[in-house]
């Protein structure tokens, strides 16, 4: 009798880990939340229901009392996504319960479920740390399974190897199962984080060189693709360097920071802002022809030198940028000369006195 209740439950806990390790894998990306979509909610109620019946499938037979650890992907989807996967989840464990058959154990079954859901929903409430949570959600469904189970076991023995059993692999299947969702997504975050640094410059928040590259590349295929002009602006603060002689680098990033805002705050929606180092920006204007392009670098120009830039120490200072500007189809035929262009256009607009705007 040992062995076989240890090994139904053990088989119950294998499914149990293999099919959750599949589900958080699958998706990590966009994982069940309370603030999820009400349509992944129901998909995950469902799921859950589903992984639950499986469970049912490989249970343990008493008679007619069947046990498993259904209840473990139920406490898992409530405690994740809230009441209404709970109990949609619910509702096909107690489905698939009568399928099996309708007796007084299906019965206490249907109270045992309800039961479950309704105090993880409660433990889930309670002011205290995730892993207390899910130990009382646990912990009060093994009581209720005990309780319930003895109504309909009256065999002492049978008892006194089952409810140890249950409580031990109930316990190790539920924190087996957070663990499981709780290191994907872990690692989802840490992976996202990677992919963020490795695009996104740390400082300002823009696509850094690399990204900027890739989005060139491909905005350059689609504008030869489209027959679609296509305007670029290089940007480089003037005098930077005495900045950060006069106040530092710290106050210098200070100014870095606000440049960036000014930039995504004036250029249209859809364009691409871009710190290519330094004190070097980019501006990827989509479907913009020259004469639009002028006008959105002289704003661009006007607004940073009118813009009181806020260092640290609650002092403020001004700067101003000087902007090279090409257009593809109008300025140059080539996109592979678009880069230069602008390029070229910048060293004159430097050349020129600074704080202005020079075409290519």
């Amino acid at each position: 009798m040992i062995i076989l209740i240890i090994k139904e439950l053990i088989s119950n806990l294998a499914i149990l880990v293999t099919t959750l390790l599949l589900y958080t894998q699958t998706t990590s990306k966009k994982p069940l939340e309370t603030s999820s979509l009400v349509s992944k909610k129901i998909i995950a109620g469902f799921l859950a229901g589903v992984l639950s019946n499986v469970l049912m499938q490989y249970s343990m037979n008493l008679g007619e009392t069947i046990v498993d650890l259904r209840h473990v992907p139920l406490i898992v989807v409530t405690y994740y996504g809230g009441t209404l996967p709970g109990i949609i989840a619910m509702f096909f464990i107690i489905i698939g319960r009568f399928m099996i058959g309708v007796n007084s154990s299906s019965l206490a079954a249907l109270i045992m479920i309800i039961l479950i859901t309704s105090v993880t929903v409660l433990s889930k409430q309670m002011n205290v740390r995730k892993s207390m949570k899910i130990f009382t959600a646990l912990t009060a469904s093994n009581i209720i399974f005990t309780v319930i189970i003895s109504f309909l076991i009256r065999d002492l023995n049978t008892m006194l190897v089952l409810a140890p059993s249950f409580w031990i692999l109930s316990y190790t299947a539920g924190f087996t199962s957070f663990y499981i969702i709780e290191y994907v997504r872990k690692n989802q975050r840490v992976l996202d984080y990677y992919k963020s640094e490795a695009t996104t410059d740390g400082l300002t928040g823009l696509n850094n060189v690399r990204k900027f590259d890739e989005i060139f590349n491909q905005v350059s295929s689609q504008a030869k693709q489209k027959n679609e002009r296509l305007s670029l602006l290089f940007i480089d603060i003037d005098h930077f360097k005495t900045v950060n002689d006069n106040y530092g680098h710290k106050e210098g990033d200070q100014v870095l920071i606000q440049l960036g805002e000014i930039l995504k705050n004036t250029v249209r929606s859809f364009d691409v802002v871009s710190r290519n180092g330094g004190e070097e920006f980019t501006v990827i204007l989509l479907d913009c022809p020259t004469e639009r392009a002028e006008q959105i670098s002289e704003t661009i120009r006007k607004n940073v030198e009118m813009h009181p830039f806020s260092l640290t120490t609650g002092e403020t200072i001004h700067v101003t940028v000087s902007i090279g500007l090409a257009s593809y189809r109008e300025t140059t035929e080539s996109t592979n000369e678009l880069l230069k262009d602008a390029d070229d256009a910048l060293y004159e607009a430097k050349k020129g006195g600074r704080n202005r705007v020079c075409i290519a």
